[in-house]
C-alpha cells in the first residue's frame, strides 16, 4: 500500500510506521478492508489512509488523550479518533508516540472498552 503512494505520502507513512514500531516492537502490522494498514498489539492501535491531499492517521482509542492538540477530527466519535496530515507538515514525534504507547497501554489492560466500563 504504502510503496505506492505519492513520495510526500510515503514518507509520513514510514514516518508513523516507525513510530509505532518505536512504541512497541512488537506491533505487528496487517491489511483490513481489503488495502488499508493496519497496527495491533492486542487489539488496533492505528491504521494509515492516503487521501488526495492528506494522511489520515486513525487512532483506535476514544480514550486517548491529546494534551498537544494533534488530534484533527473524530473528537466525539464513539470508537476512535483521527490526525490529518499533509504535504509539507511536520509530525510532532513526541505527542504521537506519546498516544501510540497510551493506546497499547489500554489494549494490554483489556482494551478502552473494557476501561471505559470501569
Amino acid at each position: 500500500y504504502i510503496s505506492g503512494l505519492p513520495q510526500w505520502q510515503q514518507a509520513i507513512c514510514q514516518e508513523v510506521r516507525e513510530l509505532l514500531h518505536e512504541a512497541a516492537p512488537e506491533v505487528e502490522e496487517t491489511i483490513k478492508r481489503t488495502v488499508l494498514p493496519y497496527f495491533v498489539l492486542q487489539g488496533n492501535i492505528a491504521a494509515l489512509q492516503a487521501t488526495k491531499d492528506h494522511v489520515n492517521v486513525f487512532l483506535y482509542d476514544p480514550l486517548v488523550t491529546d494534551p498537544e492538540g494533534i488530534i484533527t477530527r473524530g473528537h466525539e466519535a464513539q470508537t476512535g479518533r483521527q490526525i490529518m496530515i499533509y504535504e509539507g507538515q511536520t509530525i510532532n514525534r513526541p505527542a504521537l508516540l506519546a498516544m501510540f504507547r497510551e493506546i497499547i497501554e489500554h489494549n494490554r489492560a483489556g482494551g478502552w472498552r473494557k476501561l471505559q466500563r470501569g
